[in-house]
């Protein structure tokens, strides 16, 4: 690799991948970052158990909403111009970079390859939430998006858009920017696939002391905690479906039980590694999904097909008045949705990034930016179209028990919506089957990535050492649910939240290093 001496060399370190890394009993983790991770995570733990669940959540819950409530802003201008920025690369000459080099090839399909990282940013979220979120807009749930007047036409087309807005271009803009800058540095320079490592333009051989220490230290926590926060509310989800499908009793021991045996069947597919584990499971995920929502649109054609142009049109004509966060009239609305949802998208950012960085080379910047933000967003938008669209269908025309009732449940809302369809049942028991899915894969790809980053940056690392991340994730969602309930899950996901404030400004910070660095790539095509 040849880089301008003048800015600064990163042939000139003399670091190797695992030089700090301890091994001992079956393991091979990196000396500090592992033990002090692993310390916080127990300190944690022991405060939201031996505190009460509900002291504990509105702890965090209060300083989750003043960060929120402060630096709104920050949030809301950073995730722009992460859009801004990812949009400029592709533009660029930069786009024509190829990850790993020139003559480097892609390690999967370019179908499974989008299967994954879809699986693993926020399929599970199009099930928590394509039915709810444009039925709560369109309703005024909580609030409406700048203000419009709740069961309007308008208020269908903003709802149906200002959805789309919280899962189309901003949030995969933020994962986008995480994958693209560990993958640059992994594979064109060598450097461990680590967060540590994409600052190495700025910290030079500090990056592999305590500066690198703290930022891979705080990419475990957001990833431990919202990947446990996800168990534990997906169980209660999934449990919630049982009921309703099967009139299974959805208490504490079976939604206890449900993440006992994602975990089991998540440490199965961390056991075989991407290939034979994540890829297969994604790949299902895909087709169980496309299953879904094509049968959906078919038994609502009319109503699916016509919503689509509203969709798209409600998003093109209001991403701009909703990305502005000054003098928003509906303050109330843009706190509780959409900095909340920035901040989530910011605080799973190492999680999503770094898994779709290690199945990413081959690919050019280009190719890897179109993929990553377009693709997703289509998908979307179909998605929404049809679950979003018959909902709203539904509310209006008084059909059901969204038409009745409103939005009472959200984890039942989607199966409320499937009640009054053909074969029902049969679409709510596979979409209870989807949801469990879509949480093995993020339960495996999780352990991969949090074990890489307290492995130094290496991505073969000993099999009991994935098993023991995979256990974790799912110990730590089932001791909460035990002690505190719900209560204690919020808990838990208000501290994941509040990890995003110093993620926004190392995002960043990120995107000048990742210009410095490909500043100094001479081969471009």
């Amino acid at each position: 690799m040849s880089l301008n001496k003048d800015k600064y060399s990163i042939d000139n370190t003399d670091y190797t991948v695992g030089q700090d890394n301890v091994q001992k009993w079956g393991f091979d983790v990196h000396n500090p970052v592992f033990g002090i991770s692993a310390g916080l995570i127990g300190l944690f733990l022991i405060a939201v158990l031996v505190v009460d669940p509900q002291t504990s959540k509105a702890a965090l819950d209060g300083l989750k909403w003043q960060i929120i409530g402060t630096f709104d802003s920050l949030f809301m201008w950073s995730a722009n111009i992460f859009v801004i920025f990812c949009l400029a690369l592709v533009v660029s000459p930069f786009g024509k970079i190829r990850l790993g080099g020139d003559d480097a090839k892609s390690d999967y399909s370019t179908l499974s390859w989008i299967a994954m990282l879809f699986a693993a940013g926020m399929g599970i979220g199009l099930m928590f939430w394509g039915v709810a979120e444009p039925v709560a807009y369109f309703t005024g749930w909580y609030e409406t998006p700048l203000n419009v007047t709740a069961n309007t036409p308008e208020a269908a087309q903003l709802a149906l858009g200002a959805t789309m807005f919280h899962w189309g271009l901003h949030p995969w803009a933020i994962y986008g920017v995480v994958a693209l800058s560990l993958a640059f540095f992994a594979y064109n320079k060598g450097l461990p696939l680590s967060m540590r490592s994409i600052f190495y333009p700025i910290l030079g051989d500090r990056t592999w002391g305590w500066a690198g220490h703290i930022v891979d230290i705080f990419a475990v926590l957001a990833t431990l905690f919202g990947l446990a926060t996800s168990l534990g509310l997906g169980a209660q989800q999934a449990a919630s479906g049982f009921h309703h499908v099967f009139g299974i009793d959805a208490d504490l021991p079976f939604q206890i039980a449900i993440i006992a045996v994602v975990t089991l069947l998540a440490v199965v597919s961390v056991v075989r590694g991407i290939e034979g584990g994540v890829k297969v499971i994604s790949n299902i995920n895909m087709l169980l999904a496309i299953v879904l929502v094509l049968f959906v649109a078919l038994v609502t054609f009319a109503v699916s097909m016509g919503t689509i142009p509203t969709t798209v049109m409600g998003y093109i004509e209001n991403i701009i008045p909703l990305s502005n966060p000054m003098g928003r009239e509906d303050e109330a609305w843009m706190h509780g949705w959409t900095v909340f949802y920035w901040a989530w998208w910011i605080s799973w950012s190492p999680f999503v990034g770094m898994f779709i960085a290690r199945i990413s080379r081959g690919r050019t910047v280009r190719e890897f930016i179109t993929a990553v933000l377009i693709i997703p967003t289509v998908v979307t938008v179909l998605w929404m179209s049809v679950f979003g669209g018959v909902a709203i269908d539904q509310v209006v025309n008084n059909i059901g028990t969204l038409g009745s009732q409103g939005l009472t449940e959200v984890p039942l809302a989607m199966f409320q919506m499937f009640d009054v369809l053909p074969f029902g049942s049969l679409l709510s028991l596979l979409a209870v089957l989807l949801v469990l899915v879509f949480f093995i894969t993020s339960s495996d790809s999780g352990s991969l990535v949090i074990d890489s980053i307290t492995a130094g940056g290496k991505v073969d690392a000993p099999v009991p050492q994935r098993v023991f991340w995979a256990f974790i994730e799912g110990a730590i969602a089932a001791a909460l649910l035990w002690v505190g309930g719900t209560e204690a899950i919020q808990a838990l996901q208000a501290g994941a939240i509040s990890t995003a404030l110093p993620f926004t400004v190392i995002l960043l910070i990120m995107c000048v290093s990742l210009i410095m660095g490909m500043r100094t790539e001479k081969h471009r095509g």
